[in-house]
């Protein structure tokens, strides 16, 4: 009988409700969501038969688990005007928004229990991969409950320390982007040396869905995987090579390395 109430109903607050519905982990009356814009309340209350309401303070009161979906830059001043009502709930505080730290968010809300994630946006299919991290005064039933919450559009790793979550918007937030690149370079390049436009994207498009299926499933790493596939001077080989003489891992570790910078230095903008 856990109420939950979503502040924000956009894209990943959308997908994640209609995940739990989907599994029939909960109960649609159980679910209040609050969001300004007219017409997606319409859309979440046709389409899931949740609750909706314009105002959070609606919204929140009774909820034993509160998932922040609003914009960073507004979520000092939505808490702030939640508080009082939050902190004599005891609520359990879902955070999804990139760069608040655990310590602003008990700040703003004057709840100590919070969890903090970094999905992605394959959530919005049911694919995603997302980051969390609990503070402690979060409870093992509240880990069991979030981590419910995320699994219905996913994948979900618990991460050690609050430092991590910017390791992870590096690897898996920004993630999709990466292969999005590959994609359209292996479909330009497809194309250069004369397939059909159409021919390029489908190709491009099911290796890519195969590869990481494959990986998934396997019983073996990636670098297993790479291997078994690249016979001694065969085509394959060639362009792993071509890879490898031009800087491709050192690439992706600087990439990488850029993004958890660019995270870390938000967190401090968005905490100041």
């Amino acid at each position: 009988m856990t109420q939950i109430a979503f502040i924000g109903g956009g894209n990943m607050a959308t997908s994640i409700i209609g995940g739990l519905i989907k599994q029939g982990d909960i109960n649609p009356e159980l679910i209040h969501v609050a969001d300004p814009n007219p017409e997606q309340r319409q859309y979440l209350k046709e389409n899931f038969a949740v609750n909706t309401h314009t105002d959070g303070k609606d919204a929140v009161v009774n909820a034993d688990i509160v998932v922040l979906a609003v914009k960073p830059q507004v979520m000092k001043s939505v808490l702030i005007s939640l508080a009082d009502t939050l902190k004599q709930q005891r609520s359990l505080l879902v955070s999804i928004a990139a760069g608040v730290s655990t310590q602003s968010l008990q700040q703003w809300s004057g709840c100590e229990a919070v969890v903090r994630c970094m999905p992605n946006t394959p959530a919005l299919i049911g694919l995603g991969a997302t980051g969390l991290y609990a503070t402690d005064a979060v409870t093992i039933e509240q880990r069991q409950l979030t981590d419910s919450l995320l699994r219905a559009v996913g994948t979900t790793a618990w991460l050690q320390e609050e430092s991590d979550i910017d390791t992870v918007t590096a690897v898996s937030g920004s993630g999709p982007a990466y292969f999005f690149l590959l994609i359209e370079a292996m479909m330009e390049a497809g194309q250069q040396m004369g397939l059909s436009e159409e021919a390029a994207r489908l190709l491009t498009l099911q290796t890519a869905a195969g590869a990481s299926q494959l990986a998934q499933n396997a019983d073996v790493n990636a670098a297993e995987l790479r291997r078994r596939v690249t016979s001694p001077g065969g085509t394959t080989e060639q362009a792993i090579l071509s890879f490898e003489s031009s800087g491709f891992r050192s690439m992706v570790s600087t990439a990488l390395n850029a993004a958890k910078k660019r995270a870390e230095e938000l967190s401090k903008e968005l905490a100041d």
